[in-house]
């Protein structure tokens, strides 16, 4: 009864309240961001996490534009139903280099951290035409009209220097390359082996299925990628962290 007569103080003392309030919050707060000084990352480093490839990139600049980020998050967590429906849980060295994260905030749709590959590029143009011609009971929207609208290119550079100075460690020979690179990766006839040096592991695909450069080629490259960065069958997490 003591202890509650004196917790009764607090209670009754707005002000009292108030700076006892302010004092767990600032001592609760040192204990989580003070240690973070003294780490040089608070990532895990990966083998095989890249930067996106200019095409992969603009991919996902329509990605989020058209707002899918809305109904599939891209973080699986781990819990066991989450592991088994849709893979291994998600590491945050897969969104080092992404700015803004798309774990989002809901799942109207499956979580697509692990798409990449799960599917081929002729399923993804289907999808994302014509959504109930693959999955009857889908409410997403049509999106053919990516297949129609001409990629532009002009501003990529730009766009991997912006990422570049947020921390995304592009090379100068990567941003002076970017257009061609990006052009290169939608046509397998083409010299693509510098595409794969800088980029190890891009996928290299007419997306699409057509002649030229579509805003559906650059998001099923951004599809194609998801989850895909990281060998699980031999991953294994850090153990001094």
């Amino acid at each position: 009864m003591a202890f509650l007569d004196k917790h009764a103080i607090l209670e009754k003392s707005p002000t009292l309240l108030l700076v006892a309030s302010l004092l767990v919050v600032t001592v609760g707060g040192i204990v989580e961001i003070a240690p973070l000084f003294w780490l040089e990352n608070t990532i895990e480093k990966v083998e095989g996490v890249r930067p996106y490839s200019p095409l992969e990139l603009t991919g996902r600049d329509i990605y989020v534009r058209e707002g899918c980020y809305v109904c599939h998050s891209q973080m699986i967590r781990p819990m066991r139903d989450e592991v088994e429906r849709y893979g291994h849980y998600s590491l945050a060295a897969e969104s080092m280099y992404d700015h803004p994260h798309q774990w989002g905030s809901k799942r109207t749709g499956p979580d697509i951290a692990r798409v990449g590959g799960r599917y081929s590029d002729a399923w993804h143009v289907d999808h994302l035409s014509d959504p109930q011609s693959v999955v009857p009971e889908s409410i997403m929207p049509k999106y053919a009209f990516l297949a129609d609208t001409p990629l532009k290119s002009d501003y990529i550079q730009a766009l991997l220097r912006t990422h570049r100075f947020v921390g995304v460690p592009y090379s100068d020979e990567m941003i002076e390359l970017a257009p061609a690179d990006l052009r290169a990766q939608a046509d397998p006839d083409s010299d693509v082996d510098g595409v794969l040096e800088r980029y190890p592991g891009a996928a290299v695909a007419n997306f699409d299925g057509q002649p030229g450069l579509t805003e559906m080629d650059a998001l099923i490259a951004y599809l194609q990628v998801l989850g895909t960065m990281v060998d699980f069958s031999t991953f294994t997490p850090d153990a001094s962290r």
